[in-house]
């Protein structure tokens, strides 16, 4: 009787240590998983080349409206077209920190409804951009826009809306930061040009919410006043990603 209780206890402790040693496996892997999903490094892509980068276009008709040169990645768009070239970084892994574009605005056509993107995409609800065009008159004379100006928006989509107006000067290059810092659980996102500040908003999401970093430049609706009469384009020197 007692040989056979020992072998029982013995059995006991073995499917215990088993299912031990299979919580502890799986929770290492879960942790693994969870560091996947965050970038504590920074990351500084030159374009060079378009290592870590994909295609996001639109409407492009399989065309590449991009190229490389001399580390500069050009973007453009077709007169007469909707065009939306865009790429983003391969992974969906960045959150709280300090994104930022080194970018060229060119001389834009006059009305032509395009834009120049600098932005982070999680979801539609869940996207904050700079977006550069001529814009419409109307939004021009609510911002007193002069000759040499085009409009810059600095817009969260959702959780909340918010959409900043600003101008800045055609032939001219410009840093674009976008900063995320958690407060209370919950991003605040400020934007920047050249290191000033433009606008700032408390959102409703926190660090569960990670995202893509986007280039484009894009024929927008919503940027002026009719189809573009003209290519349009613009270069991107870097861009950066600094976590906190």
């Amino acid at each position: 009787m007692k040989r056979g209780l020992n072998t029982y206890k013995l059995r006991q402790y073995l499917v215990f240590l088993s299912l031990t040693l299979c919580i502890q496996c799986c929770s290492a892997q879960e942790q693994t998983e969870v560091a996947s999903t965050e970038h504590s490094e920074k990351m500084t892509w030159n374009f060079n080349t378009l290592e870590g980068w994909e295609d996001g276009s639109q409407n492009v008709n399989q065309d590449t409206n991009y190229s490389i040169t001399d580390g500069v990645l050009h973007m453009f768009t077709r007169a007469n077209t909707w065009d939306r070239p865009k790429v983003k970084t391969q992974e969906k892994i960045y959150k709280q920190g300090m994104y930022s574009w080194r970018v060229f605005v060119p001389e834009m056509g006059v009305g032509d409804k395009a834009s120049i993107g600098a932005f982070i995409y999680h979801d539609d609800a869940h996207e904050l951009d700079f977006e550069i065009g001529y814009g419409s008159a109307h939004v021009r004379q609510g911002v007193q826009a002069k000759e040499q100006d085009l409009v810059v928006y600095m817009t969260s989509q959702a959780n909340p809306f918010q959409s900043i107006i600003k101008t800045v000067k055609r032939n001219a290059w410009y840093t674009l930061a976008l900063e995320l810092k958690l407060e209370n659980d919950m991003y605040v996102a400020v934007w920047y040009i050249d290191g000033i500040e433009m606008s700032r908003l408390n959102l409703n999401y926190g660090e569960d919410t990670s995202f893509y970093i986007f280039c484009s430049v894009e024929n927008l609706e919503f940027m002026g006043d009719h189809i573009p009469k003209q290519d349009n384009y613009g270069l991107f020197d870097d861009v950066e990603y600094a976590p906190y």
